[in-house]
């Protein structure tokens, strides 16, 4: 679902690894789109399609929330991109 999300809006998506309890998305967006729209349209489309599919989960979830508020970003300046793209895979 996020690679389409990407795909749709045209952002480059270099890098994805799921955990249990979190995700690393090594992503190449445009300095025009705003990055809290991008993790929205992120969290927001994945969580509607998520809880159409499997409605069962609705009982696990804590509130009203399918991922936890928040997100960390970071640019690429002080490390190099292959740094970063391979701490993303190493997860």
């Amino acid at each position: 679902m996020l690679r389409q999300c990407a795909e749709v809006n045209r952002w480059e998506l270099h890098e994805l690894n799921v955990q249990r309890d979190h995700v690393h998305v090594l992503i190449q967006i445009t300095p025009n789109i705003n990055l809290s729209n991008v993790v929205q349209l992120f969290k927001g489309g994945s969580s509607r399609v998520i809880r159409a599919e499997f409605p069962d989960l609705e009982e696990h979830l804590w509130g009203d929330s399918f991922w936890a508020d928040g997100y960390f970003s970071e640019t690429i300046g002080k490390v190099n991109w292959e740094t970063i793209r391979e701490y993303i895979k190493n997860q």
